[in-house]
């Protein structure tokens, strides 16, 4: 038997990639705790999902586990032992806002839960593929001390900059910069990570993901901004906008393009490697941009009202370079527009949204 040891199984990610490789053929053992819930509230509620997963892949096995818990954690290393071919990593705390409410449960999470899979995993499958779900926000706030200009709709780089053409890729600095303790907890994974790639020659590789996104995103407003966006569009709720003028730009990548990417890697893997992954120029929006395609799919006027204090660490202008990633897996591709994902999103869940009203 071949599984998949997914944590995060019920997020988006998670999900995802869940089917993907279950239709590759794997038994998906999966772990989570729903603790998206106890972050966002209603809004982070991910138990469709998880209901979905069980109608859906008949080679399922769920685990109800906090990830900090590393006996438990290490019992179900081995209790699959060699059987595990495969451990993609999604189960973290994403917010920067709710991080700085509880920094001791947002660094035991994704600090100290991503050593106890990757030390679970040395000992109990070391041939295995690992795949850690990292994040942009590892770069800090460097992204901001670029030069951009102000144009109408957004900020854009300027065009003599070598990231305009392709995006930011992974030789940008992670030190010297403000964070925000989310960024800092992952960047401490980010680099555990590639450590256990590095030093004990593991085959680790670090997805550093810009906006991702995708039609079973269960989108609050500290994470998950044009599921939740979207949402707003639906029923009417109000909207609120952190700074930069409304024009700070995010390229997105729906979640089955990632979950493609991960199982290319797992084909072909690389040991402590770390790839900028988002929709790169292919695929990318500000958040007026985002605003105006929301207004458009789904036919309503959104109610947006403007905070200015801009969230700390957050990026003006994040486009990522995915050329790295492609050099290494040519046949791998961005395959939707920011306006097809919003599409998606909004054809999904509009008549579920549309009840909560």
């Amino acid at each position: 038997m071949k599984i998949a040891l997914i944590t995060g199984v019920a997020g988006l990610i998670g999900s995802d990639a869940a089917r993907f490789f279950h239709a590759k053929g794997f038994h998906i053992v999966g772990i989570d705790n729903g603790m998206r819930e106890y972050f966002f509230g209603e809004d982070g509620n991910t138990r469709r999902n998880l209901e979905e997963l069980r109608n859906e892949c008949p080679n399922f096995t769920e685990n109800n586990t906090d990830i900090r818990d590393a006996a438990a954690i290490a019992r179900i290393f081995a209790e699959h032992n060699r059987d595990i071919a495969v451990i993609i990593h999604n189960a973290a705390q994403p917010s920067h806002d709710w991080a700085a409410r509880e920094p001791q449960t947002d660094f035991g999470i994704n600090a100290g839960g991503t050593l106890n899979l990757l030390d679970a995993a040395r000992q109990h499958c070391p041939a295995a593929v690992f795949i850690f779900s990292s994040t942009n926000k590892v770069y800090g706030d460097n992204p901001n001390r670029l030069p951009f200009t102000e144009l109408e709709t957004r900020w854009e780089l300027d065009p003599q900059h070598p990231y305009y053409e392709k995006g930011i890729d992974e030789n940008m600095s992670v030190d010297h910069c403000t964070h925000s303790v989310f960024g800092a907890s992952k960047l401490a994974a980010d680099i555990m990570a590639q450590e256990y790639g590095r030093y004990f020659r593991m085959k680790v590789g670090i997805f550093r993901g810009g906006c991702l996104t995708g039609s079973r995103h269960a989108g609050a407003e500290l994470h998950g901004y044009l599921a939740y966006l979207m949402k707003c569009a639906v029923i009417g709720r109000e909207y609120r906008i952190f700074g930069w003028k409304g024009k700070q730009v995010r390229d997105n990548l729906h979640s089955l393009d990632l979950a493609d990417a991960f199982y290319r890697f797992y084909q072909n893997p690389r040991c402590g490697e770390v790839y900028n992954m988002g929709g790169s120029r292919f695929s990318n929006c500000s958040m007026l941009e985002s605003i105006r395609l929301c207004e458009k799919i789904s036919g309503n006027k959104m109610r947006t009202v403007y905070v200015g204090s801009e969230r700390v660490g957050d990026h003006i202008w994040w486009v990522s370079d995915v050329s790295k990633f492609q050099s290494h897996y040519p046949g791998w591709r961005v395959t939707k527009r920011a306006e097809e994902l919003l599409g998606e999103i909004f054809e999904h869940n509009k008549t579920r949204w549309a009840a909560e009203a």
